[in-house]
């Protein structure tokens, strides 16, 4: 969550440097293709920014061949001159940024799921709290680099080793098998898990995985609520890349889906799904939601505010809340 690497998708553009942004990206990438596509340009647009700079500098910045481009001795010095010159000046641009927004202003970056899901329905409890202190959200799922990006505190998932950044872990993910209201209904009776497998259902969940961990899946929650390997039939099973897609899947088409029992609290609420079965899968150690913030924030009076009040809601979410989980 500090220093990071700069990369096109993670910073916001800066006035007069689109060319050394086509340049630094068709470098970092040798290929001009995916440098376009980063950019949102052709690649033959691309390559005439490439072709102008050259005869500015006068000097050959790429090796092209039919099937690849490679950097030339003088281009790998210009590549390392105006990626630090990129990184430099979005540093600055965010500190300049910080400066100039409300000293009560909270810039907060999370993902999309945890927003929606999460934290929007609290937000009437934080300002009732917290009157004086306006939140402001960058939506994401990427890394951040706190100081380039103009972020005070984050909320992520993964690991909570982020160089430079104190993290404290929030929640463990704890994965459960839903479906629609209507499912329980007026389709086949689901008594036991294993009806899952005897009815003609879709079964949905999310497809990733890192080297150390695999998200809960299918094969992994049947094994937790006791059944046999040999009768899972993995033609029933539907990857997606994100729990979003589960969730809607479950909404729109019948399917039965595994998602996060946190993120979807609210749709259980609300009766617009409902949780099959007392088992549930966690996440292996040490994946977890985790708060991010720079070293030096500690005293921030606005970091420390919002840090409190999230940890007193989750604390209040966790009475009276049974562990259930299987593994």
């Amino acid at each position: 969550m500090a220093s990071t690497p700069m990369t096109n998708n993670n910073n916001r553009m800066l006035p007069g440097t689109r060319a050394l942004r086509t340049f630094e990206a068709a470098a970092r990438h040798r290929n001009f293709t995916r440098a376009a596509d980063e950019l949102g340009l052709t690649p033959a647009a691309v390559s005439y920014q490439i072709k102008e700079i050259e005869d500015q500098l006068g000097v050959v910045l790429f090796t092209r061949t039919s099937r690849s481009i490679q950097l030339t001795p003088a281009g790998a010095v210009m590549f390392e001159a105006t990626a630090d010159a990129l990184d430099n000046l979005h540093r600055a641009a965010g500190r300049a940024r910080k400066l100039t927004r409300s000293a009560a202003q909270l810039r907060v970056s999370l993902s999309a799921r945890f927003a929606t899901n999460w934290l929007l329905p609290r937000l009437p409890k934080f300002r009732a709290a917290n009157p004086g202190l306006e939140l402001s959200f960058d939506i994401t799922d990427e890394l951040r680099d706190f100081e380039a990006d103009d972020i005070d505190i984050a909320i992520r998932f993964g690991t909570g080793s982020y160089e430079g950044a104190h993290a404290e872990r929030l929640f463990d993910t704890l994965i459960v098998p839903v479906c629609s209201p209507r499912i329980i209904e007026t389709g086949p009776p689901l008594n036991e898990p294993r009806d899952l497998l005897r009815h003609d259902l879709t079964l949905c969940h999310v497809d990733w995985k890192t080297d150390t961990m695999t998200w809960p899946d299918w094969r992994m929650w049947m094994a937790a609520a006791g059944v046999d390997d040999k009768d899972i039939d993995d033609s029933r099973f539907v990857g997606f890349t994100d729990s979003s897609f589960v969730v809607q899947a479950v909404l729109e088409s019948g399917a039965v889906g595994l998602a996060d029992l946190d993120l979807i609290a609210g749709d259980l609420a609300q009766g617009r799904l409902v949780r099959l079965f007392d088992v549930g899968v966690r996440m292996a150690q040490p994946y977890a939601y985790y708060l991010v913030c720079p070293q030096e924030s500690g005293e921030d009076a606005r970091v420390v505010a919002f840090r409190e009040w999230l940890l007193r809601e989750i604390r209040e979410r966790d009475v009276g809340s049974p562990d259930t989980s299987a593994a």
